[in-house]
């Protein structure tokens, strides 16, 4: 039997295969070598010190965004929780979020419950404008002169409306004494003219009467003419007409004037009476006096300026003034703080400008209307005005603090009558 190359040469196979072997593992993927446990560990340690670095950092802003928020709000100090009570700081701990405190525990004196700051105006503001048309002739207005109510702040040309007011009085005049003379009737002079009148045509009548007749004889016995006879006849009736109109005159005169004329009169009595009425208004207005008591806040209008009733329609005015011991401070208390707020809360009201002079107040009201672009409900704080300051230490839109409490105001604080500056 022969034998394979193979066979013969057992070396050569062996040679081929392991060449062969070789290769095919060349062409194998590396196999991963398996990581210690000391490495995974290591970048366990790595993560978690990541996630606390930025729950850290997340936790930072979200301080400072709510301390940024909370900066309208004053902390209650050292002092207030000091002067608050034991008893009192365990039951407001003790009291469940969100829940009103207890009616029957009265708040400590002194202890704040908010601070907001808003702006100094006055409670009203009048906008002082001329009801009649004209030129200034003369002008007493001021930037921050007080007057009193009554004061003459300016003075229109009053020629035109001096002449219609002279016009009207003698219209009236006229119209009246028209009426008084339909309302007593004839004069008794008159009634006995009339009366005379009267009998002399009655008289005249009776003679042409007995002429009249005197020619119808003539006439009857042909001794008289036709024209005498006619003209006697005509005279006669005329006569008869005189006589009766004299009648009807006399008894006009006697019963007196129509109701209805008497009553167009008295209607043109009150027509011209108001008239009158109007043109004393108009020349009345000439004078402008000052509303109230109060101060000059600002000037518009010059002495030699003409002014127009029409156009000024309240939109504008020759001064704007107000009663500077009326004031109070306009605020806006957000949603979230108008629960710590009620009418008639005790206040403090602090300026910028006098920081050392602190004047007394209380909620005077909340508006009815919320903003809805500020989150905040306006409230109105009335401010205590000592009299010998009125207009000296607070201006209207003049900044202010407003500090509430919860019961009474700190009774140790200087305010504003103490003189503090």
């Amino acid at each position: 039997m022969s034998q394979t190359p193979a066979e013969q040469n057992p070396e050569n196979t062996d040679l081929k295969a392991s060449t062969l072997k070789s290769k095919v593992q060349s062409l194998r993927l590396p196999i991963e070598q398996k990581q210690p446990p000391q490495s995974r560990l290591a970048w366990s340690l790595i993560i978690l010190l990541l996630l606390l670095n930025g729950g850290t950092g997340y936790w930072a802003f979200q301080l400072q965004k709510a301390v940024k928020q909370a900066s309208s709000e004053k902390p209650i100090t050292e002092t207030s929780a000091a002067a608050t009570p034991p008893s009192s700081t365990l039951a407001s701990a003790a009291q469940p979020s969100g829940e009103m405190p207890d009616s029957s525990t009265a708040p400590a004196p002194g202890r704040i419950a908010l601070e907001s700051r808003g702006f100094i105006m006055p409670t009203k503001q009048i906008l002082v404008s001329p009801k009649v048309s004209g030129m200034i002739v003369e002008l007493n207005i001021e930037e921050g002169k007080r007057v009193t109510k009554g004061d003459v702040l300016a003075i229109i040309e009053s020629t035109e409306y001096q002449s219609e007011f002279d016009r009207q009085t003698a219209l009236l005049a006229a119209s009246r004494q028209r009426l008084l003379e339909l309302e007593r009737g004839s004069r008794p002079e008159e009634v006995s003219q009339a009366e005379a009148d009267l009998a002399q045509a009655e008289t005249q009548m009776e003679e042409d009467e007995r002429q009249y007749k005197r020619q119808q004889q003539l006439a009857k016995q042909n001794a008289g003419t036709e024209t005498a006879l006619s003209q006697s006849e005509t005279q006669f009736v005329a006569q008869q007409k005189r006589v009766e109109r004299a009648r009807l005159a006399l008894t006009l005169l006697r019963q007196g004037a129509r109701a209805e004329r008497v009553e167009i009169a008295r209607a043109e009595v009150m027509q011209v009476e108001a008239d009158l009425a109007r043109a004393t208004w108009r020349l009345g207005n000439c004078t402008i006096r000052a509303p109230i008591s109060g101060t000059i806040l600002r000037k518009n209008a010059e002495e030699g300026n003409i002014v127009n009733s029409v156009a000024f329609n309240g939109s504008y005015s020759i001064c704007e003034m107000a009663d500077l011991a009326n004031l109070e401070v306009d605020l806006k208390i957000l949603e979230s703080d108008i629960r710590k707020i009620r009418v008639g809360q005790k206040c403090t009201i602090t300026t910028e400008a006098w920081p050392g002079r602190i004047y007394e107040g209380q909620v005077d009201r909340l508006l009815p209307i919320a903003d809805r672009a500020q989150g905040a409900i306006p409230t109105r704080v009335k401010v205590k005005v000592p009299a010998d300051e009125e207009g000296v230490y607070l201006k209207p839109e003049m900044s202010a603090v407003v500090t509430f409490y919860e019961g009474e105001p700190p009774a140790e604080k200087p305010l504003a009558k103490s003189g503090a500056n």
